[in-house]
């Protein structure tokens, strides 16, 4: 669960209607702080500059939200939320 300051005396709270959805991709090329990644055939150039202290390389997982890789996550850990992606999209139609 995402959690949102309220800017009431640093407050934080759940947040409600807002929702902050992260992508899991595969990078499959890095040049300097910006790579190629991939997921379900589709491609993004997504920026890797909030992971600059996290060690990358072509075939590891992130997060991407936004255009920005916010987290390093493992392979099993992708798969898991693709599922879940599947559910929710299944459970939609």
């Amino acid at each position: 669960m995402h959690l949102h300051d309220t800017k009431s005396g640093g407050r934080v709270r759940p947040c409600g209607e807002i929702m902050c959805l992260a992508i899991p991709m595969q990078i499959r090329e890095i040049s300097g702080f910006q790579c190629t990644c991939e997921a379900r055939g589709i491609t993004r150039e997504v920026s890797l500059f909030m992971l600059q202290d996290e060690k990358l390389a072509a075939g590891d997982y992130v997060l991407v939200h936004v255009g920005y890789a916010i987290q390093k996550v493992t392979e099993q850990d992708a798969a898991g939320s693709w599922e879940l992606f599947d559910q929710i999209l299944a459970a939609d139609a």
